[in-house]
């Protein structure tokens, strides 16, 4: 006969309990990258939502900043360091449908201000997608919305491993299956031709991509204009009348342009005023002094570039 202590412990609580407190799972980082084994991306309801969630994440990361000038420190402030291991990016000839975006290259962990985190956690959040997408083979308007996103974001914080693929795949493998508006198509090659010639000095690449795409845009000729020139002046003033994103991929040339005017300044004249100087450089002499390395001597509002030896 069982006692009342056996009866009593034989008893099941009526409800499950523990210490432990549920962890509370981030709704980007709950999913995995499709490339180490996650498929869940491969379902096209499933990569929509995920979209509504980052877009939802960026909304909310621009409406905590608030001011406009706080918005542009925060995408200024955010410096992700991307991964040189060749052995992680998928290439081309080694990816099946279950791989990643094959021009991809990975993306590591950010180091970031808690203030910036959001932002980052979006890029992350898009590369996931994006191999989705290219894991899926899909090629509608949703990928080329998802793309046009990740192209603009990456280059407003100058991410060129994340916005550079992006516009390759998208000219490449979406756009042929799916056409842009001609708009968009205008805008993509014009971020394309800009990173060439500005980030990666290939000038003679620019032209004939931008011969290639038959792309009409008065500006980037300017540009191109400029830089094969060497005309600083003229390509700072062409960067304060073009658009954020376009302002964004000249900024990758301005140094070397800048270094090139100096040059001219140090071979042309024995002195200058200091404000003419710091107008056509576009910054001011303790810049030039720190950022660039200028060794002339300055007296009073005098630049003394060379000094005439007395014979």
């Amino acid at each position: 006969m069982r006692g009342r202590g056996g009866a009593r412990g034989s008893r099941t609580p009526s409800a499950p309990w523990s210490r432990l407190k549920p962890v509370e799972m981030d709704p980007l980082e709950a999913m995995g990258l499709p490339s180490k084994g996650d498929t869940r991306l491969l379902d096209l309801k499933t990569q929509e939502r995920y979209y509504t969630k980052i877009v939802e994440r960026y909304m909310s990361f621009c409406s905590d900043a608030g001011e406009r000038d706080e918005l542009l420190r925060r995408f200024a402030s955010l410096d992700l360091s991307s991964t040189t291991n060749e052995q992680n990016v998928p290439t081309e000839s080694t990816t099946n449908t279950t791989t990643a975006d094959p021009s991809s290259i990975p993306i590591a962990p950010a180091t970031v201000p808690s203030n910036t985190k959001g932002l980052s956690d979006v890029l992350s959040a898009l590369r996931k997608l994006r191999e989705g997408i290219v894991a899926s083979k899909r090629s509608d308007d949703f990928a080329i919305q998802v793309y046009l996103f990740c192209i603009r974001l990456s280059v407003l914080v100058k991410h060129p491993e994340s916005y550079h693929p992006a516009i390759l795949h998208l000219l490449r493998r979406i756009h042929p299956r799916h056409g842009m508006t001609s708009v968009e198509m205008s805008e993509v090659v014009g971020y394309l031709v800009l990173d060439t010639a500005c980030r990666r000095n290939d000038l003679a690449e620019a032209f004939a991509l931008r011969h290639r795409y038959r792309l009409r845009d008065a500006k980037i000729d300017a540009v191109l204009d400029a830089l094969a020139h060497d005309n600083y002046v003229e390509f700072h003033r062409l960067k304060r009348r073009v658009d954020g994103h376009r302002a964004k991929l000249l900024g990758y040339a301005e140094e070397g342009v800048r270094k090139h005017l100096l040059k001219c300044f140090g071979r042309a004249y024995l002195g200058v005023d200091l404000a003419f100087l710091e107008k056509c450089a576009d910054t001011d002499w303790v810049s030039l002094r720190a950022e660039d390395g200028v060794g002339w001597a300055l007296d009073g509002t005098k630049v003394i570039i060379r000094k005439v030896k007395a014979r």
